[in-house]
Formats: structure tokens, sequence, C-alpha cells
């Protein structure tokens, strides 16, 4: 069974973290969250609670004894959704001072599949310079810009188009998305 962290943080966009964790359990995968102070409010502000249903373990942000804070500890992989600039700054610098940026310290270190969904907007200087150092170290930074070719009817089809890409570079193929075809290649087929 493959297990995920999913580390959230208070941006915007509760929504992501969610659904990327509904579709982790849907495929089998076990799921252990890390939810920041400000995420869990931003996470009740925006009526996300149901995102600890598809949880399998939830850690203290202060406890550096959890599994996930060790390199051992066999996890197949993290994504910090929604990524907060003040969460990406200390992962760019480095600064393990909480369990979350801990645990992507250890996926950086570890060279286990590591995803980053900021969700903020417009950037400025430092985020942008901030995402290029996670990007270098082994990161893949996917900011949270739905994609409408595939006509989504409802914003969980918005948002999964999305969290299809975070699932795809977690090395999980979800299908939850149909692949782009050109015009042309549909009409031909």
């Amino acid at each position: 069974m493959k297990r995920f962290i999913l580390g959230v943080t208070g941006a915007s966009g509760a929504i992501y973290a969610t659904r990327t964790a509904m579709h982790l359990k849907k495929l089998g995968c076990e799921v252990t969250a890390i939810v920041t102070a400000p995420g869990r409010e931003v996470m009740e502000y925006e009526g996300q609670n149901g995102f600890f249903d598809y949880c399998d373990k939830v850690c203290n942000i202060e406890d550096f004894f959890a599994e996930c804070a060790s390199g051992s500890s066999g996890y197949s992989g993290m994504a910090v959704v929604p990524c907060s600039m003040g969460t990406l700054g200390r992962i760019a610098a480095g600064t393990s001072d909480n369990l979350l940026v801990r645990s992507v310290d250890v996926c950086l270190k570890e060279r286990v599949p590591l995803v980053i969904v900021p969700r903020e907007m417009p950037y400025n200087l430092i985020h942008l310079e901030n995402m290029e150092r996670v990007t270098r170290a082994g990161a893949v930074v996917i900011p949270a810009s739905p994609q409408f070719y595939c006509q989504p009817k409802s914003i969980e089809e918005l948002v999964d188009t999305v969290v299809a890409k975070i699932l795809k570079h977690l090395g999980v193929e979800a299908g939850i998305v149909k692949p782009w075809q050109s015009p042309e290649s549909s009409e031909r087929g």
C-alpha cells in the first residue's frame, strides 16, 4: 500500500487538500495529515472539515517523534496542499521548525516525491525565488491553477484538474480527469 503525507497550511483553497485526500483514499492509499493551526482555521472557515474523514492519521504539528519526521519511515511521497507563502519560505530556507516542514525536509533528503501547491496570487519576487529553490532541491511546484479543457461542470471537477496533476507527480495515476485531446484528433478518432 502506498502511504502519503498531506501537509495543509493556512492558505485559502482547503478544498484542494480534501479532494486530494479523498482520491488517495479511493485509490487505496494511506493518508497521514499534518495541518498547521491556520490550516485548521481555514478548513473550518471554508467548510472542509470533511478532510479529516479521509485521513488515517493526523499528526500534531509539534510532534518531532512522529513517524514522518524520519527518513526511515517509508512514505511514498508528500504534498503540501495548499501551501502558504510563509511555509514555502521556511521550506526554501530549510527551517524545520515544525513537523510539516521537517517532513518536507525528509522527503527532499530521501529523494521521495514532493509536491508543493502554492495558492497565492500574484507572486512577488521572493515567492518566485522560493519556488525556484524548492524546485532545484527536488520538489515539483504545482500552482493551484485549474484548467478548463475538460469543461468542468462543478467546483469539484474544476479542483480535480489540479488534484490530477498532484497525484500524477506523486506517482499515482487516478484517471479522474480525461487527458487532453486536440479537437483535430477527436474529430479523426
